[in-house]
């Protein structure tokens, strides 16, 4: 049986039948979707589960995030790698593996990375091919398109736990001893800068969640950041603030223009989830000022 074959078939009777006059909801595409496979003879004498995998398939196609979109859907899924538009890796539950099928072309990935960059007001193209972006969830997302990319665009998704992890959570896996926790807890409640470092996964994020559930809630909290991923919990005054890349008829806004605006905030701490470039500086000269902060 010819799945893939199937599948770009029912698609193709979709969109015929959907033509292009109209914005339709998600719940029509669906009623549609049901009635071209009750007509399609290929589909005719197979199991309902089948027929409904399919149908996920090609609604996925359609209106989400195509392959990735059941990936992004199971918590389990750690990180997403996508290496041109056949290869595609997946680390669940901490084991890494290759899909058996990768995407239909390099094409719709492409739709899928503008779908992306378009959800957070980003932009990326030949002319401006990295880009940092987020999902809906609250996922990181780095995307990289030829011709930087050699084999072909690039794309790294990065989850984070749908329950943010405590110091309590991190006592109970033995990352850290509760004296190295009473100690970090006594510097952050005294206002001391605290700079996180380490290695791609190695949890800084995690880690700086970790520690802002120890800023007082009364305190004025000013977040900085490339792509909003941050989640601190139990602050009311907040302000999150995110870079924005150069695009037509816009700006580019970067993490040293952030640094300097807040300065004019009143912060009581200023959080900088990175600081990799001319903005150290800027940290630097904040900190002069006094303002409070842990920029990883």
């Amino acid at each position: 049986m010819d799945i893939p074959g199937i599948r770009e078939k029912l698609k193709n009777d979709v969109r015929e039948r959907l033509g292009y006059g109209r914005e339709y909801t998600d719940e029509e595409v669906t009623e549609v979707i049901g009635d071209c496979i009750l007509e399609c003879d290929e589909l005719r004498l197979l199991p309902p589960s089948v027929k409904r995998c399919v149908g996920k398939e090609v609604f996925d196609s359609l209106r989400r995030l195509d392959i990735l979109q059941s990936f992004i859907e199971n918590r389990d899924v750690t990180e997403i790698m996508i290496n041109g538009h056949r290869n595609v890796f997946v680390e669940n539950a901490g084991a890494l593996s290759r899909l058996e099928r990768g995407f239909d072309s390099e094409e719709k990935l492409l739709d899928v990375i503008q779908q992306i960059v378009a959800g957070c007001n980003r932009t990326v193209n030949e002319a401006s091919p990295i880009v940092d972006a987020r999902l809906s969830d609250g996922s990181r997302v780095n995307i990289v398109l030829p011709p930087v990319a050699l084999t072909g665009p690039t794309v790294t998704i990065r989850r984070f736990p749908e329950k943010p992890v405590t110091m309590d959570g991190l006592l109970a896996y033995g990352s850290i001893t509760q004296e190295a926790a009473d100690f970090l807890k006594t510097l952050v409640r005294a206002g001391y800068n605290i700079f996180i470092s380490g290695g791609t996964g190695s949890g800084k994020t995690t880690f700086l969640n970790v520690l802002s559930g120890f800023i007082p809630p009364d305190e004025r909290v000013i977040t900085i950041e490339d792509s909003a991923e941050l989640r601190l919990q139990g602050i009311e005054n907040l302000v999150s603030l995110e870079t924005r890349n150069k695009g037509p008829g816009t700006e580019e806004i970067t993490i040293r223009d952030l640094i300097r605006s807040s300065l004019r905030m009143r912060p009581d701490r200023i959080v900088v989830g990175e600081v990799r470039g001319g903005e150290a500086l800027d940290m630097l000269q904040c900190l002069n000022t006094g303002h409070l902060g842990f920029p990883s």
